[in-house]
């Protein structure tokens, strides 16, 4: 028996998984991953620490290796995760400030300065990137006005992926799909661009070198095998962004098929042969960048998702959770309940997902959440619908735009994340969408992706199709209820005009928060 070893980083949990040839999980261990808010006078600062990501990553890769019988079988491992948040170390590889996190708005002065002195449109045509506030160049020039003498004294700037491979095999670089998170790597010629790093003052010698996912980068050390159980020597290899490794054990890599992940973020993604999307793509916020399968391009782009689910469960689930308590379940069986008992249009309450602005295919950080169509005839169940209805008619936004803008025919959607548990959710995008979608059945896609590019580093299979061919499963397709799908469309309908409704109030709105939050 051979095993592949898949690190997966990620927002809410640090997962370990190790899988045999064929794509079965075989051992799975987790660590969470800490949210730390270190300034009191700038609460909505976030950080993770990197002694909490590493010592997690080894204490769950510890005890994933521990369910073995035969460690020595162990061939490869790689790392996946979050794209945005990096580190800057020393010289001889030591952190001096920790990762800024994705949900840290410090940097929103620094991509006002990039809108003025680079522009969107040069930014997007060079690196295929849309402006975002947690891009990794913006925090190394808020680190340079801030942090001037750390900065004087880091030799690297390190991103979170890439730090984790650093601690398990000593060698530092990272891959094509990391570095065009950064703004400064070119899409076209894949390496850093003289002239964007000219343009931001960022010295070339912050990045590491680029490689293409599937690159061997090293061998497990024996500090890193002390830590974390695995054998010393084993290969590891570089992985990529994790929205793009969870492609390739559903075929998301071929193009023609579209691919939905959905949890905190739902992201849709397909694939392309040329770097070419419409002239509209960069003014979407749509993702243009190298692909983790070779000679692939991956157009994504995507907007929180569950995260507002979290948030109706954290202030207003309690009661499902007694039920649960009680009942047996978890609290999740009684709040889709709830939602499956609220009629289609949820007397007449709708939901604009935007808690966390919008993205896509409008991209406006200053836009807010609303309830609207609130009466007396709405109940708690009906805004917890209302929020399903409105993430998948934000779902159906988001596939339309990029279908229109790459000119992928409308094939098979793949549902991947932590939504294709719920079959009420997956059967209520069906419905909204009006096409069918197909869920396979994959456990920890993206760890498993990183998995397979670790065997493709290692020659256990030849290259994306044939690791493909040996680890894809049977799957359930969920088909549109014709009877229900037009009713969505009507409302959908109804939909489309939240936000241009909305969007000065929501400026106002932002503008006195911030305002009052000085």
């Amino acid at each position: 028996m051979e095993y592949l070893v898949g690190i997966d980083l990620g927002s809410t949990s640090l997962k370990v998984c190790i899988y045999d040839r064929k794509g079965s999980l075989v051992a799975k261990a987790s660590e969470p991953t800490q949210r730390y808010h270190p300034n009191a006078s700038h609460p909505e600062w976030t950080i993770w620490h990197p002694d909490q990501i590493w010592g997690g990553v080894a204490e769950a890769t510890k005890r994933a290796v521990a369910q073995l019988a035969h460690v020595e079988h162990i061939q490869a491992v790689s790392v996946t995760g979050m794209s945005m948040d990096g580190v800057p170390v020393d010289e001889n590889g030591k952190w001096l400030y920790p990762f800024i996190s994705w949900l840290d708005p410090r940097t929103e002065p620094q991509r006002q300065w990039w809108l003025q002195h680079i522009g969107a449109e040069e930014q997007f045509a060079r690196t295929g990137n849309p402006l975002r506030h947690f891009c990794p160049a913006l925090r190394v020039l808020w680190m340079m006005e801030h942090e001037p003498e750390i900065m004087a004294r880091t030799a690297k700037w390190v991103l979170i992926e890439d730090y984790v491979n650093l601690l398990l095999c000593g060698r530092l670089a990272t891959d094509y799909t990391m570095a065009s998170c950064t703004l400064l790597f070119d899409l076209h010629d894949l390496k850093w661009s003289d002239k964007l790093l000219n343009l931001s003052g960022i010295a070339r010698s912050l990045w590491a070198d680029a490689y293409a996912s599937g690159t061997v980068l090293g061998e497990i050390t024996s500090t890193a095998a002390e830590m974390t159980g695995l054998p010393v020597g084993v290969p590891v290899v570089l992985g990529g962004q994790d929205y793009l490794c969870g492609a390739l054990p559903v075929g998301g890599f071929r193009p023609g098929r579209v691919l939905d992940l959905t949890g905190t973020w739902e992201v849709i993604q397909v694939a392309l042969t040329e770097p070419k999307v419409c002239d509209a793509a960069q003014e979407m916020g749509m993702m243009l960048q190298p692909h983790v399968a070779s000679d692939r391009y991956a157009v994504w782009a995507g907007a929180v998702a569950a995260d507002m689910l979290e948030w109706y469960r954290k202030e207003f689930g309690s009661e499902a959770s007694r039920l649960a308590e009680e009942d047996g379940g978890t609290d999740w069986d009684y709040l889709m309940r709830d939602a499956a008992s609220a009629p289609i249009g949820c007397n007449g309450v709708m939901f604009l997902p935007h808690f966390s602005g919008a993205s896509f295919p409008s991209f406006d950080t200053a836009s807010l959440g609303a309830f609207v169509g609130v009466s007396n005839r709405a109940s708690h169940r009906d805004m917890l619908r209302a929020i399903m209805e409105g993430l998948d008619f934000q779902f159906l936004e988001m596939i339309t735009a990029i279908e229109n803008c790459t000119g992928v025919d409308q094939g098979t959607v793949v549902a991947l994340g932590g939504a294709v548990r719920n079959e009420f959710w997956m059967q209520h995008k069906a419905d909204v969408l009006g096409r069918s979608i197909e869920v396979q059945q994959v456990e920890e896609a993206t760890a498993l992706g990183a998995a397979m590019l670790a065997g493709i580093g290692i020659g256990m299979y030849s290259d994306e199709e044939d690791a493909f061919d040996h680890v894809k499963k049977e799957g359930t397709l969920y088909q549109p209820n014709l009877r229900t799908s037009p009713l969505y469309r009507d409302l959908f309908e109804i939909y489309l005009q939240l936000y241009p409704t909305l969007k000065s109030v929501s400026h106002q709105i932002s503008a006195n928060l911030t305002k009052h939050s000085l």
